[in-house]
């Protein structure tokens, strides 16, 4: 009787421990274009989410002072079409920095997600809970699962899964980090000329007050217009300045000095 009674209070922790962790995965991440910026103290940002897209190529992460300003991508991640993905910010200069998200699809439309900063109300826990269970020893996370050992019983817990081994001798290596080289982006777009979710090239330049701005567009090699002493912070440019969509390059210039050369994308 006695041993029903702990297979049952067993299982019954086991279903509580599971769906605790399920239920926090859940939440701890949004769908693309929705992402989540968690404030988990000790000078760390996370910033998460769940991507649906099959073709997507590229995912960049940027960070700026406010939600209007220059962003400046601070991370490429190496595997764009993994379902779940995050980063952990521990550059910041405060815990309310601003965040957004870019990511471009194969064939070349890309997208800005809207700028959102982390929730500084409370800070999240991210640190596995100790199982409540008498004798049971938290060996170590790593990643998304749980390696916990109680008396004679051994689990590995995760969001979808839940393995155990009767073994009270057990031993478990630690897992190793998979140390690579970082996959180079092969285009980061730029935080001063980008083209919108209307369809506009868009030009920010918090600044330009107080500079004296100048940009250059091409189409490929060939030379198109210029914009002189350009002095507003938020200027659009329609589509039908580019004649067609595609690639087009641009130079940025304060004064005589190039500070910027790169491309966008107009889409059709």
């Amino acid at each position: 009787m006695l041993f029903s009674f702990v297979r049952a209070f067993g299982r019954y922790f086991l279903g509580t421990l599971f769906c605790l962790l399920a239920a926090s995965t859940v939440r701890a991440q949004d769908t693309l274009p929705r992402f989540t910026v968690r404030n988990a103290g000790s000078n760390r940002i996370i910033v998460s989410w769940v991507n649906p897209f099959a073709n997507v190529s590229q995912i960049s992460i940027q960070r700026g002072f406010d939600s209007l300003g220059a962003y400046k991508t601070i991370l490429s991640v190496a595997d764009p079409k993994s379902v779940q993905n995050g980063y952990t910010d521990r550059n910041a200069q405060n815990d309310h920095m601003w965040y957004r998200l870019f990511y471009a699809m194969e064939g070349g439309t890309y997208y800005f997600s809207k700028p959102k900063r982390p929730d500084t109300s409370r800070l999240q826990l991210i640190q596995a809970p100790r199982p409540a269970v008498a004798g049971s020893e938290l060996l170590y996370k790593y990643k998304d699962s749980l390696f916990v050992r109680n008396r004679d019983t051994f689990l590995v817990i995760n969001h979808d899964t839940v393995r155990f081994k009767n073994n009270d001798t057990l031993s478990v290596p630690r897992p190793r980090p998979v140390v690579g080289t970082p996959k180079k982006p092969e285009w980061v777009p730029s935080a001063f000329v980008f083209t919108n979710g209307e369809g506009y090239v868009q030009i920010r330049l918090a600044d330009a007050a107080q500079k004296n701005y100048s940009l250059r567009f091409y189409e490929d090699s060939t030379f198109l217009f210029e914009i002189k002493g350009v002095k507003e912070k938020v200027l659009l440019l329609d589509k039908a300045n580019f004649y067609h969509s595609g690639w087009h390059y641009f130079e940025l210039f304060n004064d005589d000095k190039l500070l910027e050369r790169n491309r966008f994308y107009l889409r059709p």
